[in-house]
């Protein structure tokens, strides 16, 4: 298959390129666009068949459900049997927005879509390029992060052609991505509202429009055997080629910790891998470093964090160590993503 890739300007849509991905769409193919949070391959959430193209793309398990992706409020209404008060007041606050909620499905979305759960995960991006598509494609896309599953989240157009091209009919190109993790996922499923999984809107902006919210316990801990709920809760994800550790503790135990661990591998002849920050990096003279970001400005370190995974295995990395970030409003979604692509192996400095 020859993936068509097109260039399109976020603040310029072109008609023509939207009403031939929507066409694709519609017809059961498949198309990754960029959304504020990382790129997005697209099928009719509605047709079983295009879902599993998904899957079968992706090489994604099949009970790893689909996020469906909405670009007008009352398409909600068509897909799920009941909106609670709470979330219709999270849709008011953060729609559109990088916020997915959960809810009992109704006949029209196939299980295929949804890894065989009753349930199903929705959001409605901010991205005008999306907002576009899914308006074209006939208004129900279901998108996971338009990547190889496992390996980390595209936030270019280039990281999706390097994972998909030859797999999927296009790739929209809406240049980088704004924040760089994916959206946080709430269940209304339950009693009291649960985060599944964190990100750009964390559990105090929620709390103080619905009230009481709860966190998963898994989130930070290591993978359950249970059936995921939601994308990423039960399958390793986001992880680079290289065994990577996630260094815990104070900031200046850290930097010695990951100093001694790289020299020691770099004496057996291995290629290091340090994922630091602006203001660290200068503190680590062996090793590949690269720096993710500025701590002060955790929006840098969020829209770095995959590229820079993927710039490792790009250098042929053998091992990383990457050092804990504990930022106030994403702290919660960046580690949960480091330990995820470490598959939880972290120590303490």
């Amino acid at each position: 298959m020859d993936t068509k890739i097109i260039r399109t300007d976020p603040e310029h849509i072109d008609p023509a390129a939207m009403r031939e991905a929507g066409r694709i769409l519609k017809e059961g193919g498949l198309v990754a666009f960029p959304t504020e949070t990382v790129y997005g391959l697209g099928g009719n959430a509605l047709d079983e068949r295009a879902s599993g193209k998904i899957y079968a793309a992706k090489g994604r398990p099949s009970d790893n459900p689909l996020i469906v992706h909405i670009a007008e409020t009352d398409a909600l209404f068509q897909i799920i049997e009941e909106v609670p008060k709470k979330a219709m007041a999270m849709a008011e606050a953060f729609w559109p927005g990088p916020l997915t909620m959960i809810f009992r499905k109704n006949d029209k979305v196939p299980l295929a879509t949804t890894g065989g759960l009753s349930s199903v995960a929705v959001r409605m991006p901010s991205h005008p390029v999306a907002l576009a598509l899914i308006r074209e494609g006939g208004g129900f896309v279901a998108a996971p992060s338009a990547n190889t599953s496992g390996r980390p989240s595209p936030t270019t157009a280039d990281h999706v052609k390097e994972d998909l091209s030859g797999k999927i009919d296009m790739i929209l190109d809406g240049g980088p991505v704004g924040i760089g993790l994916e959206s946080t996922i709430v269940d209304f499923t339950e009693e009291t509202p649960t985060i599944l999984r964190p990100g750009y809107i964390n559990r105090e902006m929620m709390e103080k429009v619905i009230g009481p919210v709860r966190t998963d316990p898994g989130l930070i801990a290591a993978d359950s055997a249970v059936r995921p709920k939601a994308p990423g809760m039960k399958y390793r994800h986001y992880a680079p080629k290289a065994e990577m550790t996630v260094v815990e503790g104070e900031e200046k135990a850290v930097q010695e910790k990951i100093r001694q661990l790289a020299a020691e591998k770099i004496r057996q002849g291995l290629r290091v891998g340090i994922i630091a920050t602006d203001e660290s990096a200068p503190f680590y003279p062996e090793g590949i470093v690269k720096s993710i970001g500025a701590r002060s400005c955790e929006e840098s370190i969020a829209r770095h964090l995959y590229s820079v995974l993927r710039e490792f295995d790009q250098c042929g990395a053998d091992c990383i160590f990457s050092e804990a970030f504990d930022t106030p409003q994403m702290g919660r979604a960046i580690m949960n993503r480091l330990l995820k692509a470490a598959g939880h192996h972290k120590i303490q400095a």
